[in-house]
């Protein structure tokens, strides 16, 4: 069976299996509503994200780039920049997914040095002495986590839907990681200030589930096996630091049980963008 099939397999058997446990959660529960927000929410995903990437090239490319446009405006917005730099972004988003379908070879450091120039030209024209280095050094830093990571749905072939899974589940075992193991102990102390609740114990979780749902699709392998935890464990302190920044609990508010996109992928960004590192 190949990769596409068992990670659909692999995703129907979760969706199914964790769909029953969610409808058998008692009323009680303090959490009950949200966690079945969150899996309807995941119950609609699922299907989007490895039907696009079964479609070939071409629905890889329009999921990162529909991605990458929301993404880019959710962080547009917490990062205070302007219409030009969105403007930036947004074509960035839909230009680098593109290349990778048409023209793979211009994606090297031609490409990085326009992404650079496009993203200083709003402050270099609009005369802009007060911020504009800042402006252009978070227009770049955008390009970096969205636009340029999202060209791995496109690049990685049946290896992106492997990594999208084991980013949902290594979440997911995060979180589990942190509730049960992470009370006490040594495995209680925070990985980090920018976010308290993620726990040594949700790295444990992490890497777990994600060494389990690599190896349940068939793309098992230690580089990307790093790639993934990595990206599951620092992706969503990633988006916490920006969001700390900027003064806001969650990038936006459309996306039942997560917030905004960014809230959803932030892991997967990071995922994407080492595991095309490790697989060159």
């Amino acid at each position: 069976m190949s990769t596409y099939g068992r990670t659909a397999l692999v995703t129907a058997g979760v969706l199914g299996v964790s769909g029953l446990a969610v409808a058998a959660l008692p009323a009680r529960l303090r959490l009950r509503a949200e966690v079945r927000r969150r899996w309807r929410t995941w119950a609609l995903a699922a299907p989007v994200y490895l039907g696009a990437l079964f479609l070939g090239d071409g629905g890889a490319f329009a999921l990162a780039a529909a991605l990458g446009v929301v993404a880019v405006t959710e962080y547009v917005r917490m990062a205070g920049l302007g219409r030009a730099e969105h403007a930036v972004l947004c074509a960035a988003a839909v230009a680098l997914p593109a290349l990778a379908w048409r023209a793979p070879p211009l994606l090297d450091l031609r490409t990085a040095a326009l992404l650079l120039l496009a993203a200083a030209l709003p402050s270099l024209l609009g005369g802009n002495s007060a911020s504009g280095f800042t402006a252009t050094a978070r227009t770049v830093f955008g390009l970096l986590w969205i636009a340029v990571p999202l060209t791995g749905l496109v690049t990685l072939g049946p290896t992106a839907a492997a990594v999208g899974v084991a980013v949902a589940l290594g979440d997911v075992g995060a979180w589990c990681g942190g509730t049960f193991l992470g009370r006490r102990g040594a495995l209680a102390r925070p990985l980090s200030p920018l976010s308290p609740n993620k726990t040594w114990a949700g790295v444990l979780g992490a890497a777990t589930t994600t060494a389990l749902a690599l190896l349940a699709v068939g793309a098992w392998n230690v580089p990307l096996w790093g790639a993934v935890t990595l990206g599951c464990v620092l992706g969503d302190l990633l988006e916490s630091m920006v969001k700390r920044e900027a003064g806001v609990k969650d990038a936006g508010s459309w996306l039942p049980g997560f917030g905004g996109l960014l809230d959803r992928i932030d892991s997967l960004l990071l995922a994407l963008l080492l595991a095309t590192v490790v697989t060159r």
